[in-house]
């Protein structure tokens, strides 16, 4: 079996075409790894995932006209499991989400428990079954500073399950190109690379106007004013970070 390295960079041989499953959360990170993966030679295959987060609408809209724009494949998977267990403002009406703390190094009301390890295993049995080379998730520092199931060594570790866990001629990468990367890098690359952002969305609360004053909306406004770029979705309030 092939065992390869989680990294911000990929090893496949360029000579062969490569495909890659983006899971695409319909927000400006994913967004963003998805032009990373065509720039670096992958066709993206995008897997969006509907969990019952409390913008799952939205999300699913900007995902789906993310990949129209791209001109890409795109799986719609709909799942209950994670609201049904709870324990996360995303997911529980009973739950307020908490007013963005850009400053705070607790793990935040929001945090999904062991989101990403559920939604890399079904993006990995996507890229099992479709023959694709890498997964890619837009996962970056500022996430990893309060969602443990960000942090490097967990993709570094979720690698070796992938390697243990499909067949012994598949070789799957995960990706997560942003991983050492501020949201304000993000931003910057995207911007670079002519992503539309006007079909992203980060709000935890509203589906539109988006808040601007959760952690996600907090993050992402204070990216776009670092780089004096003008953040092009509409706001209920839009202040400055």
């Amino acid at each position: 079996m092939a065992h390869n390295t989680t990294t911000d960079d990929d090893s496949t041989d360029e000579s062969t075409p490569k495909r890659a499953v983006i899971l695409a959360s319909g927000g400006m990170d994913s967004a963003t790894a998805a032009y990373e993966a065509q720039e670096r030679g992958y066709e993206p295959y995008f897997m969006h995932t509907s969990y019952g987060q409390r913008t799952e609408g939205k999300e699913f809209e900007c995902a789906k006209q993310q990949a129209d724009e791209l001109d890409v494949s795109f799986l719609h998977v709909e799942t209950s499991h994670l609201a049904t267990i709870g324990g996360s403002s995303l997911t529980d009406d009973e739950m307020a989400v908490e007013d963005a703390d850009l400053d705070s190094e607790e793990v935040p009301d929001t945090y999904v428990p062991f989101r990403n390890a559920n939604l890399l295993s079904m993006a990995v049995s996507c890229a099992e079954a479709n023959d694709c080379d890498a997964v890619f998730i837009g996962a970056h520092s500022e996430d990893f500073s309060g969602y443990p199931d960000c942090r490097p060594a967990f993709f570094e570790a979720f690698q070796q399950v992938v390697n243990v866990g499909t067949k012994d001629d598949t070789t799957i990468g995960l990706i997560a190109p942003f991983v050492e990367w501020s949201k304000t890098d993000i931003a910057e690359r995207g911007t670079e690379l002519g992503v539309r952002y006007e079909f992203t969305w980060s709000c935890y609360r509203e589906e539109e106007p988006a808040c601007g004053t959760c952690d996600a909306c907090a993050f992402r406004l204070q990216a776009f004013q670092n780089i004096g770029v003008r953040d092009p979705i509409e706001y209920e309030k839009r202040p400055d970070y």
